[in-house]
């Protein structure tokens, strides 16, 4: 993108401002799920389809909600992370429609910054 600094305004070029095609649509859970081994992580499906997964030391939990979860206005994917006593966990959470492929990459990148105690 070409911007003219020198004229007041906004400026730039017909190919910065041509239509770009992005990922659309909900995808494959089993790129997110497929994530998680038996050996680290419990898995249930409840009578709702809904998929929960947590860490053995029940600190990690990740939760895939198809129709949408419960109480919520279309929250599909819910991570949360407990914290210690001096440093407080976090959460994340992506829509029904949000690419699997994106959710894959946000656990992948959680998983690959933790470790054993």
């Amino acid at each position: 993108m070409t911007v003219d600094v020198a004229r007041p305004g906004f400026s730039t070029t017909v190919e910065a401002l041509r239509l770009r095609r992005w990922r659309l649509g909900p995808g494959q859970p089993a790129l997110v799920t497929d994530q998680f081994g038996a050996e680290e992580f419990n898995l249930i499906v409840d009578d709702r389809s809904d998929v929960h997964i947590g860490s053995k030391d029940g600190r990690f939990y990740l939760g895939w909600f198809p129709t949408g979860r419960s109480g919520t206005d279309g929250e599909g994917w819910r991570l949360s992370v407990t914290g210690t006593a001096t440093v407080p966990g976090y959460h994340v959470s992506f829509d029904i429609e949000t690419p699997a492929e994106i959710v894959a990459a946000t656990m992948a990148r959680v998983l690959a910054t933790s470790w054993p105690v």
